[in-house]
């Protein structure tokens, strides 16, 4: 055989792809769950597009949810992430929500699971994409609320954040105004022991004391009762609001176009009051910081959108 000088060196091997996030739908087609190769998850209920579960690399979960939440779909998950959309609380003077139930229908109604995306150079995080549309509702809550509109959730998973996205966007020919709100309970150990920082100084609507217009001193809150505060942080979206369990920061909460965060603890009456809320001593152990736009009206003109986010990082 002849010796070639410059005969072709053995291909090179192929590079492996870095491990990627594990992507499972289950429960009869109902939850999306999402596992990082460096452990840490994610779990959506697609009724509400619902978070119930988050978990570092530990298995530790960040979230609270309820031991008697309903996850079948009867009525809306209590704890976890659930969604408020196109309204608030209930609004009896704004005659277009007015008949819808608290805090909307996005909560209650089923999602479509639209995929994952992830960047194919790193295992670090994945994205997973959740759509309601005015088509997905049903007879009844098309009839209250009579918009064509479209709603796009991103659930981002990374191993030391959670983020959540919402896009609204009106695809009907009539205007209309509407209200979401991240309603996020998080898990905490002593509710006693947690102070919230970031709103020191910012007005806010007191709903537990005649929904008065009051301001928080420059301290950091505390709970010593059933605590419902809509805040209107005077340091703007960007400046983070922390939550510190045990002189401990826990959580690191960002946002993107929600200029409201509610504050809520039910304390021992609303809690016992709450067929759903189990134990009915769980509100030592869950504070709600919820990044919103709830203090106005978004209103979206024909091909409007609105898009909101929250990035909560692990301290």
């Amino acid at each position: 055989m002849v010796d070639r000088p410059n005969k072709p060196s053995a291909l090179a091997a192929t590079p492996s792809l870095p491990p990627q996030a594990q992507v499972t739908i289950s429960d009869g087609s109902s939850r999306v769950t999402a596992v990082l190769p460096t452990g840490e998850s994610v779990e959506i209920l697609l009724y509400g597009a619902t978070v119930l579960s988050w978990k570092d690399a530990s298995g530790d979960e960040k979230l609270w949810l309820s031991e008697g939440a309903k996850l079948d779909g009867t009525k809306a998950v209590r704890g976890g992430i659930p969604l408020v959309f196109p309204v608030f609380g209930t609004a009896p003077d704004h005659e277009a929500t007015s008949k819808l139930p608290q805090h909307g229908f996005a909560r209650n109604s089923r999602w479509e699971f639209l995929g994952k995306s992830s960047n194919e150079s790193s295992s670090n995080s994945v994205k997973l994409d959740f759509g309601l549309s005015s088509e997905n509702l049903d007879e009844a809550a098309r009839q209250l609320w009579p918009y064509k509109f479209g709603l796009l959730y991103s659930v981002t998973l990374a191993p030391e954040s959670l983020s959540t996205v919402l896009v609204i966007t009106n695809e009907g020919d009539v205007p209309f105004e509407c209200q979401t709100l991240l309603h996020t309970y998080f898990k905490i150990k002593d509710i006693s022991s947690v102070q919230v920082t970031g709103l020191e100084d910012s007005p806010f609507h007191d709903k537990v004391d005649g929904v008065k217009d009051k301001t928080q001193s420059s301290d950091p809150i505390t709970f010593s009762g059933e605590t419902d505060r809509v805040y209107t942080p005077v340091k703007g979206p960007g400046h983070p609001v922390v939550i510190t369990d045990g002189g401990v920061a826990k959580f690191r909460v960002v946002r993107d176009n929600l200029d409201d965060v509610v504050v809520w603890n039910p304390w021992v009456d609303k809690s016992a009051g709450m067929g759903d809320f189990q134990p009915k001593d769980g509100w030592k152990n869950m504070v709600c910081v919820e990044a919103g736009a709830v203090s106005t009206w978004q209103k979206l003109e024909k091909g409007d959108a609105f898009e909101g986010a929250q990035t909560i990082y692990l301290n």
